[in-house]
């Protein structure tokens, strides 16, 4: 495991307190009923975007980090960032996104942002090669991680994601596409 304090940063701060964020967001669905205002299309679009998030970060998990990976992380917060923009766009026309929602978004958002500039800094060299600068050429091989994470790193991550964001979520879908069928 990496003792670069970036690399640290990035495994013990900026990720968990995006899941906490993320976390934090489906209480606030919770709390504005979406279930009986928004319902089963914001939904979808919730999880779209955890698909969006999970590749990338699936990706920089068990991945080496090189020009490939660098760019699925660019292409998928682009992506990301659009649907968040529909998302935001429908649910304001059928229920109240509250202050404490907002605040929350602006984490989901920059967060990502952060991540993908700390990745950035730890593979410059493989940044730069895109572009045609640096010693090294881009390297866009899909290769598992010379020096793996840590099994219980790996475990407790997957854990806080299955119990935090895809549990969560899928009740929200399932809550929302019961009151759909109630109607």
């Amino acid at each position: 495991m990496s003792a670069d304090p970036t690399a640290l940063i990035l495994m013990y701060f900026v990720l968990p307190v995006w899941l906490a964020a993320g976390f934090a967001d489906w209480l606030c669905h919770l709390a504005s009923d979406i279930q009986r205002t928004s319902g089963v299309k914001e939904s979808l679009i919730h999880s779209l975007m955890c698909i969006q998030a999970a590749i990338p970060l699936l990706a920089a998990m068990f991945l080496e980090i090189n020009a490939t990976i660098i760019g699925v992380m660019i292409a998928a917060y682009i992506m990301h960032e659009a649907t968040a923009m529909w998302d935001i766009t429908y649910a304001t026309t059928a229920r109240r996104v509250s202050p404490i929602e907002q605040l929350v978004h602006s984490f989901l958002e920059v967060i990502p942002l952060m991540a993908i500039g700390s990745v950035i800094s730890l593979h410059w060299s493989q940044f730069l090669a895109v572009f045609g600068y640096g010693a090294e050429p881009p390297s866009f091989v899909l290769a598992w991680k010379s020096q793996p994470l840590p099994f219980w790193y790996i475990a407790v991550i997957l854990t806080i994601i299955v119990a935090f964001e895809f549990i969560p979520y899928a009740e929200e879908l399932f809550r929302c596409l019961r009151a759909n069928s109630r109607q």
